[in-house]
C-alpha cells in the first residue's frame, strides 16, 4: 500500500511517520501532484498557524490538488481545521470541504486553559474510523481552535463546550486531536483509516 503525507509549511508531521512505521508502513512526503494522486491514502497531518499554512498551500497549488483527491484523506489537527470553511486563526479562508467555521476557545472561568492540552474521551463515535471503539476512548489534544458540533461531526468531545473531534464527509476523515500520540486507541484509529 502506497501511504503519502501531504508536504506543506506545518510542523510535526514526524511522529506520523513513525507511527505509520509501527504498522509496517513507510510512507511518503511529498507536494508533487501526480504522486499524491497514485497513493492509495493520503495524510494531511501537522501543527501550526491557519493564516500561515493556508498561503503556503495556495502558493504551492496544494489547495485544488487536496480538494480534487478521490482516494480516502485523513487531516489530523492543523489538517482538520484547514479542511474547513473559514478559521479565525488569522482570519483566513480555508479549503472549504467541511461547510463549518473554525472557531477559537472562548475561557469561561480561570482554570480554563487556551490551548487545551492533554487527554479527553470521545463519545458520539461513528463510521469506519472507529470502528470497534467504545465511547470514553482517550485521545491527545493540543490546540487552541476547534469545529463546532455540526452535520459532518462523527466523534465530539468537551472541554469549555463540546466540539468535533473528527468529522468526515465522503474520502474525508479528520481529527482534531493526534492519533499519532494517543496510545493504543490511537493505533486503532490509524489501523482502521488503512483498512478504508
Amino acid at each position: 500500500m502506497e501511504v503519502a503525507i501531504v508536504k506543506y509549511n506545518a510542523g510535526n508531521i514526524f511522529s506520523v511517520v513513525h507511527a505509520l512505521n509501527r504498522l509496517g508502513i513507510n510512507p511518503i512526503i511529498t507536494d508533487d501532484a501526480e504522486k499524491l494522486s497514485k497513493a492509495d491514502k493520503i495524510l494531511f497531518p501537522g501543527q501550526g498557524h491557519a493564516l500561515t499554512t493556508m498561503t503556503y498551500i495556495r502558493e504551492h497549488q496544494l489547495d485544488k490538488i487536496i480538494c480534487d483527491l478521490k482516494q480516502p484523506v485523513l487531516g489530523i489537527c492543523v489538517g482538520q481545521q484547514l479542511m474547513c470553511r473559514h478559521s479565525e486563526e488569522g482570519d483566513v479562508d480555508c479549503l472549504g470541504i467541511f461547510d463549518v467555521d473554525v472557531k477559537k476557545f472562548d475561557p469561561t472561568r480561570h482554570t480554563d486553559k487556551v490551548p487545551h492540552m492533554g487527554w479527553n474521551s470521545l463519545t458520539h463515535m461513528k463510521g469506519d474510523l472507529y470502528k470497534g471503539m467504545h465511547d470514553d476512548s482517550f485521545v491527545y489534544f493540543v490546540h487552541s481552535y476547534y469545529v463546532p458540533v455540526c452535520n459532518w461531526t462523527v466523534a465530539e468531545s468537551e472541554y469549555i463546550q463540546p466540539f468535533s473531534a473528527s468529522l468526515q464527509k465522503d474520502n474525508f476523515y479528520a481529527t482534531q486531536f493526534h492519533p499519532e500520540k494517543s496510545g493504543f486507541v490511537g493505533e486503532q484509529i490509524l489501523k482502521n483509516f488503512l483498512d478504508l
